[in-house]
């Protein structure tokens, strides 16, 4: 199932030729290709689809979804197992953001 969390770029690098980076979902980071999106920058949100981020999204657009997600969450509260571990990361995600928010 693709969730299509927004995650915020961490770091830039190149590996074996290729544009790569890391994603911050709430504390949960993942190794991502940035090849379709290469005007991305440290920062900045995208989505992510099979470890190729897909496209740049700005921080209200983050907001809004994660926001979206948080109302998932909430109306999800007795769910288990892996669907849990998801919506926890999501959470996380939230409060990430919220706390950029205070920060900038």
């Amino acid at each position: 199932m693709c969730l299509a969390v927004p995650g915020k770029i961490t770091e830039i690098y190149e590996e074996a030729g290729l544009r790569m980076g890391k994603v911050d979902y709430a504390g949960v980071v993942n190794t991502v290709c940035l090849e379709y999106v290469p005007g991305i920058r440290v920062g900045q949100y995208t989505v992510v689809h099979a470890g190729f981020a897909l496209s740049i999204i700005n921080e209200e657009e983050a907001r809004k979804s994660i926001e979206a997600w948080h109302e998932v969450i909430a109306a999800a509260a007795g769910a288990t197992g892996s669907h849990r571990d998801q919506l926890e990361t999501i959470e996380r995600l939230r409060r990430q953001v919220a706390k950029d928010d205070e920060i900038s």
